[in-house]
């Protein structure tokens, strides 16, 4: 999985066998967008378009583009995984939670 990002937006780019060319995937919207391109050039000009048309119309039914996030949400792991995790969280002095934003925060950012 490749991503590409423009405008301030991510999208997840993927080859379509089927139809022999690259698809794109416009991520966190309120919505779908979608769009496909023959090589680098071309998925990038579709991208602002489909970002562009999309955007539009949130603009004209008032609708916020980007998903809204909470900043929760459940985790389940297996307890071996939780332990390991709060003795972890406790040699250093921190908590369960700090300890994991920390990881999730270096796994994205790279």
């Amino acid at each position: 999985m490749n991503m590409k990002k423009i405008d301030g937006y991510s999208a997840r780019i993927e080859y379509d066998p089927e139809l022999d060319l690259f698809r794109g995937e416009i991520l966190g919207l309120n919505g779908g967008a979608d769009f496909y391109g023959k090589n680098p050039k071309e998925l990038r000009a579709e991208f602002k378009k489909s970002l562009a048309v999309f955007l539009a119309v949130c603009a004209e039914k008032h609708i916020e583009p980007r998903r809204q996030f909470s900043g929760k949400f459940n985790l389940r792991i297996s307890p071996e995984l939780h332990e390991q995790l709060a003795l972890a969280a406790q040699a250093e002095g921190k908590s369960i939670n700090s300890l994991a934003q920390e990881a999730l925060r270096e796994r994205v950012a790279g």
